[in-house]
């Protein structure tokens, strides 16, 4: 019997809970009510003979303290955590919002207080309806010291953060870094798995469309290869995570006349764009930050130079797989056969377009920062750098490079009003 989730649908399920603000608390509020009544187990045991006695009005006081203190807490920080979303919606970009909400310091702190709070609720009413018995006591006095290890130290590491959530630097590195996890998963599976579409020649007779409207967020590629295994065909998809799909556009072909439903199901589809299956949608994040940074009435030109430098590390990161195969074909034998990723051999789709890569990360900031030479020159730096690392690996890099460099100067050279700025500028990119 078939698995009814796939690897990726789970991976997918589970960045999609992360970024559900009500999960954590939620669960650390069951975990609060069951660790109380599992004090109650000791009671039942040999080893309330060999215990110490404690007094209940002592943990009465400790739960009391923890009760009354622990939903004020809970308060404070949501309500420091709505304001780093308000924050972060108003100086970077409202496309980083989720990244904030999901936040694993702040939605831990947050769960902590609030399940705090539950356990000691429980406990004390537990204990002023004298539930426990000696060794109960004991156990949940020890249970009280070690959640107040846990909040203090939890405290202490969310003041710590809590000072950067929804800051325009901390936001622009936790974009980084999702962009960077795509980008990886999309190495590791360069065609998601499938066969390259460059290698179909008959693109199929059946057109697949989908009535909704919105972004496709994930394709479910183990799905549509168990269905057309089942059927006998091939299915050749069309659109990519992060493609906007309409009703006219078609979402994939196959070579026999099928239910739509059946493959239009594989396709997650929303209003918005998603992290964790689109490296683009994280480059037209950094840009936006970086436009937003130089507008006038920020006029942070750091901020745009900082994206810059994150959007050159991502895009170094499309030399793994070059550099991989350099290694293989050096270490390789004669009789060596070269590595087939290839898990879903009745699925294609296709590549990632670089020009559509680099449009996305460069030519926002290239517009709005043409008349800064800082972020001109940063830009040309930047682009020059990809040619050289990708020159005699990657002929599309190397040429989506040049032709982004091109537009620039010539977007600088219109906007730059002072001679030596100019002259600059033009120095790096003739070089």
């Amino acid at each position: 019997m078939q698995a009814p989730i796939t690897v990726d649908r789970l991976r997918f399920l589970l960045y999609s809970f992360k970024e559900k603000l009500w999960v954590k608390p939620l669960g650390f509020c069951l975990l609060s009510i069951f660790v109380v009544f599992t004090a109650k187990v000791a009671d039942g045991t040999s080893i309330a003979e060999h215990l110490p006695e404690i007094k209940a009005d002592s943990v009465k006081t400790l739960l009391s303290i923890m009760a009354s203190s622990m939903m004020v807490i809970a308060t404070f920080s949501a309500g420091t955590m709505v304001s780093a979303y308000a924050s972060a919606g108003q100086s970077s970009t409202p496309r980083s919002l989720s990244l904030i909400i999901s936040d694993d310091v702040s939605q831990n702190a947050l769960s902590a207080f609030i399940g705090a709070f539950i356990y000691s609720a429980v406990a004390l009413t537990t204990m002023s309806n004298a539930f426990f018995n000696k060794a109960g006591v004991f156990i949940l006095f020890c249970l009280t010291c070690l959640a107040f290890a846990i909040v203090i130290i939890t405290f202490i590491h969310w003041v710590d953060s809590v000072a950067r959530l929804g800051r325009v630097g901390s936001t622009l590195l936790k974009v980084e870094r999702a962009t960077e996890r795509a980008i990886k998963h999309r190495i590791d599976k360069p065609f998601l798995g499938a066969i390259s579409q460059e290698k179909i020649k008959e693109q199929g007779t059946c057109a697949i469309f989908s009535e909704q409207v919105g972004y496709i967020q994930l394709i479910d590629i183990a799905r549509l290869q168990r269905w057309a295994d089942k059927e006998d065909c091939f299915i050749n998809v069309a659109m990519l995570p992060g493609d906007f799909v309409t009703p006219e556009q078609p979402l994939a072909y196959t070579n026999i006349d099928v239910d739509h439903g059946e493959i239009t199901s594989a396709f997650s589809i929303d209003e918005a764009r998603s992290f964790e299956a689109d490296p683009r949608f994280g480059f037209i994040v950094m840009a936006e930050i970086a436009s937003r940074a130089l507008s006038p009435s920020v006029n942070d030109h750091g901020t745009a130079i900082n994206a810059i430098s994150s959007i050159t590390r991502l895009m170094l990161l499309w030399r793994k797989p070059h550099l991989n195969k350099s290694e293989q074909k050096s270490s390789c034998k004669e009789d060596c056969q070269p590595n087939d990723d290839v898990a879903y051999d009745r699925v294609s789709v296709p590549a990632l377009t670089v020009s559509d890569m680099f449009d996305d990360a460069y030519t926002s900031i290239a517009r709005d920062g043409a008349a800064n030479v800082e972020v001109a020159i940063s830009i040309q730096k930047s682009l020059k750098t990809l040619k050289a690392c990708f020159k005699d690996i990657d002929k599309n890099f190397v040429d989506a490079a040049t032709e982004l460099a091109e537009q620039s100067y010539e977007r600088s050279k219109l906007a730059l009003t002072y001679d030596v700025d100019k002259e600059r500028v033009e120095n790096i990119y003739s070089s």
